[in-house]
């Protein structure tokens, strides 16, 4: 597979091998071994399904707090995304600013986002499917997020970013008004 990190670092595009011939293809989309090797060690306990009818749909910018934190390693079975990563760990040099890629099911890549950081998608085309696998289970507790249109992020959402959102998702702090929750740990 190729790893490769973006303007913050920490942040993970993956692409995995795709072996074709004339049935289809198969890909190790997952590999324990593998991306312990890349340096992504953590365990994942939980898999998720998500399903966008319609182009322009928003879903984020969401983390969950410590104990129940979450990494993610998200792909796209069919359709495309603009997925968005920011980082919420007070003390980091990158503290507050945002990375964002094309996730694609043509391109067959995947991201990675880490713990401390707050994370959303906008579908760039209709009956998107994504699947994301997390590090902690899903704990409506300790569930928060970020609004996804903050000017003090500066995140450059595609046309049509936010006509379809739900209701908590547009009600959302600002970075200004979040809790430091997360730690930068330079040692990490």
């Amino acid at each position: 597979m190729d790893v490769e990190s973006l303007a913050i670092p920490e942040v993970l595009l993956i692409k995995p091998v795709r072996h074709g011939d004339h049935r289809g293809f198969f890909s190790e989309t997952y590999s324990k071994q593998d991306f312990a090797a890349a340096g992504i060690g953590m365990e994942f306990v939980q898999d998720n399904h998500s399903l966008s009818a319609q182009a322009g749909t928003l879903r984020g910018l969401h983390f969950q707090v410590p104990p129940r934190a979450q990494a993610k390693l998200l792909r796209v079975i069919r359709g495309s995304v603009f997925d968005v990563a920011v980082d919420l760990r007070w003390g980091s040099p990158t503290y507050g600013r945002h990375v964002s890629a094309v996730i694609s099911a043509e391109a067959w890549n995947q991201i990675f986002i880490p713990v401390g950081f707050a994370h959303g998608f906008c579908t760039l085309e209709p009956d998107c499917e994504v699947l994301y696998k997390v590090s902690d289970f899903y704990a409506p507790e300790a569930e928060q997020g970020l609004l996804w249109n903050d000017p003090e992020l500066g995140v450059d959402w595609p046309d049509g970013a936010g006509a379809s959102l739900s209701t908590r998702d547009r009600s959302w702090p600002g970075l200004r008004d979040l809790s430091r929750v997360f730690q930068y740990d330079q040692g990490r």
